[in-house]
């Protein structure tokens, strides 16, 4: 196995439970040596991808900010396309869009090259796909968070205060029924509850390992928008408007 490939793998399973011992991740890797996977695990905390914790643990590395975009864009790969596919299908000739940061909604970008709709975004990474695009692009201006590519701030909260879209599209780090769609940063937490306010339909796109989960900040109740993810549960089936993503 190709080490790009063990570490995705690695990255995965760590991200299904707060902490991974590196006895789970050996059982789970069986055709990889332990002192492979350690190395493997030294690389990805070099980088800033995951903590090292005593006792042989390891979790992703989280802290006042959000998970670094590097350690995203190798995560839930199918399931983030398989969503923001669908997503993308949801914007019709003419609209005029809000994207967000974040890797799943980055994802609906290759979907919309061929709509005639207008894009806005605080998403960084969106302006090197804009050349060969038919749609028009307005990139907000603010703080940059090169971490997770993206622009907030109040600058940026000035300009979406006057700006109004048919559809909004938004990630976040988590959602459940009492911290509702979530993150870690303040800043991103009012940037998506404007959005939210000046939009005519709101879709949070999720996979499904966001459910239930709680970061720091609560940008407005899972009851405000629709969320679009790969996979149903009770919290979504009482309490929100859904769709799972085919």
């Amino acid at each position: 196995m190709i080490p790009y490939v063990r570490r995705k793998q690695i990255l995965e399973e760590v991200e299904k439970k707060e902490i991974v011992y590196v006895e789970e991740l050996t059982q789970s890797m069986k055709s990889t040596s332990v002192s492979t996977i350690r190395r493997d695990l030294k690389i990805l905390a070099d980088e800033g991808q995951i903590e090292l914790l005593r006792g042989g643990a390891v979790r992703i590395k989280e802290d006042a900010y959000e998970t670094p975009i590097q350690t995203k864009v190798l995560l839930n790969i199918e399931k983030k396309d398989q969503i923001a596919k669908f997503a993308a299908s949801l914007v019709n000739e003419g609209d005029v869009i809000y994207i967000d940061s974040g890797t799943t909604v980055f994802e609906m970008i290759k979907y919309l090259k061929e709509k005639n709709i207008k894009v806005v975004t605080s998403n960084t990474k969106v302006i090197a796909e804009i050349d060969d695009a038919k749609f028009s692009c307005i990139v907000l201006g603010g703080e940059v968070t090169k971490s997770i590519a993206s622009i907030a701030g109040p600058l940026t909260e000035t300009q979406l205060d006057s700006m109004f879209f048919d559809k909004a599209f938004l990630g976040a780090s988590g959602y459940s029924l009492k911290s509702g769609i979530n993150t870690p940063d303040p800043k991103e937490a009012k940037k998506k509850e404007i959005v939210k306010n000046n939009s005519a339909d709101i879709y949070v796109l999720l996979d499904s390992t966001k459910a239930n989960k709680t970061t720091f900040c609560k940008a407005f109740g899972i009851e405000e928008c629709i969320i679009i993810t790969d996979e149903s549960n009770d919290t979504l089936e009482k309490h929100a408007k859904y769709f799972v993503a085919t």
